[in-house]
């Protein structure tokens, strides 16, 4: 079957992209819960948590809701993973079984926008923890004088941070990844501890659990609650978005489909939870302590009295970034990019496209207070993604009932390259799912009036990924039921 492929010679082939072959599949049930204890232990999983205590809930909704996002985004998870366990093969390659040979460019330019998104937010977070370190040393950084204009919202001295800590990882992409495997471990040790660390500190400085514990909900009726609570749920789901379409880039290597299953259900919910647990109780100690909730890790340990504990900890949180960033969001999109023209982008090259677009998304505006990261971010890329997900497991489950011509994947004239490489079918039901989102999203970013569309039209975007999800694959299975 896909072991014995030779399309060595075809545009659509590489050995990126080749399946798996059987005696390569080694990652167990541990392997995959270790992935996702790695990838939930990140600064942007804290602020996830936190954001929802800034935003007015007390500690129990918020890990509910975080709880809740988690465990449904593990649905589509674990059902796309079910082709790349079985195949062997990666996102790319499983899209084009749904949106066609060339067509599944449509997909992975998708998430490889919105992982260069992470990439600039990322590259923020570790920019500015430079920052809080040098303004203990060298006070007059925060006094250089303005360059940026003010709809930049950026102030000198973190742009510097900013773009040094920016040309950091641009240099390690340059070194080639595997220059970042011992910083992963640096970051799979340190993590947890100055989790642990904060939690400790969290609950002696606030005299104990119970007043963190006793700290009330800011909403006074459930009316205000839920106008919150969707669309942070949404947000929640959105978090690993990109992750529920690209995972069998993971799971073509699993030893069985129950190594895969079983290792994403202990991982995935348990990890986030927990990280957001710590996240929560040190938010809400930072209102019993400092008067006001600090919700950016960052900026609470710039809070601290000794200069070298604060300099010890930026230090660790810009390297633990740094991993990640490299780990997470630049080998993706460097392929994904690279997909597009093999013969003129290479790794390299795509990791630098990710770079510049991760600047151009103005990161500093999106995490600068909650709505920015929940409403806009988080929630604006769900509803570009979750139609993806809802074609592709439809077309997966119903429509090929989980079965693929693993040989016509790589073949240009085969089965899936419809017309001229396109599945126009299911390029339609993307735009279709992701439409009814948009005027919600112009009246989120203030693009246009909140009052220029019907409320009830405005108020789907708080459902985005649910929404896209649904109309994108009940669209696209009836139109492929009509053959």
């Amino acid at each position: 079957m896909a072991e014995n492929l030779n399309h060595t010679n075809s545009s659509l082939y590489s050995e990126d992209l080749a399946p798996i072959t059987s005696d390569k599949r080694t990652w167990t049930t541990w392997n995959y819960a270790a992935l996702w204890i790695s990838m939930s232990l990140c600064i942007p999983t804290y602020m996830l948590s936190s954001s929802l205590i800034e935003g007015g809930m007390n500690w129990w909704q918020a890990i509910l809701t975080i709880f809740l996002g988690n465990t449904i985004v593990l649905i589509p998870m674990l059902l796309n993973g079910h082709a790349g366990a079985k195949y062997g093969i990666p996102f790319p390659v499983f899209a084009r079984a749904s949106f066609g040979t060339k067509g599944a460019n449509i997909p992975a330019l998708l998430r490889a926008i919105v992982a260069c998104g992470w990439f600039g937010i990322q590259t923020w977070i570790g920019g500015f923890a430079i920052f809080q370190m040098l303004r203990l040393w060298i006070p007059s950084i925060e006094t250089v004088p303005q360059v940026f204009p003010d709809w930049f919202g950026l102030q000198t001295g973190p742009a510097i941070c900013f773009i040094l800590f920016w040309l950091l990882n641009m240099y390690v992409v340059y070194l080639g990844v595997d220059s970042i495997k011992k910083l992963l471990v640096f970051k799979a040790i340190f993590l947890p501890v100055a989790a642990l660390a904060l939690l400790f500190w969290a609950i002696s400085a606030a005299h104990g659990l119970g007043p963190i514990l006793e700290i009330k909900s800011k909403f006074t009726n459930s009316v205000d609650f839920f106008h919150f609570f969707f669309p942070a749920l949404t947000g929640m789901v959105g978090f690993w978005a990109t992750l529920s379409l690209n995972i069998p880039d993971f799971t073509r290597y699993a030893t069985s489909q129950k190594a895969q299953i079983k290792g994403q259900i202990y991982g995935l919910p348990t990890s986030m939870t927990l990280f957001a647990f710590v996240g929560v109780v040190v938010t809400s100690a930072t209102a019993i302590v400092f008067g006001t909730t600090i919700w950016d890790p960052v900026v609470l340990a710039s809070k601290f009295d000794s200069k070298l504990l604060v300099s010890v900890a930026m230090i660790a949180v810009a390297i633990s970034t740094l991993a990640t960033n490299i780990a997470a969001n630049i080998v993706s999109p460097a392929n994904d990019f690279a997909n597009l023209s093999p013969s003129k982008i290479d790794f390299r090259k795509g990791g630098y496209i990710t770079g510049i677009i991760g600047i151009l998304i103005f990161p500093w505006k999106l995490i600068a207070d909650p709505t920015g990261y929940i409403f806009t971010w988080l929630v604006g890329y769900s509803s570009l993604l979750g139609p993806v997900g809802g074609i592709m497991i439809v077309d997966y489950y119903f429509i090929k009932k989980q079965t693929l011509l693993v040989d016509d994947l790589y073949n240009s004239k085969g089965i899936y390259a419809f017309s001229n490489g396109f599945n126009t079918k299911a390029v339609w039901a993307l735009l279709l799912g992701i439409l009814p989102n948009v005027p919600g999203f112009l009246a989120t970013i203030k693009v246009v009036d909140a009052t220029v569309f019907p409320q009830w039209i405005t108020g789907l975007y708080n459902y985005a990924w649910f929404v896209g999800f649904g109309i994108s694959g009940f669209i696209y299975w009836i139109v492929m039921k009509k053959k």
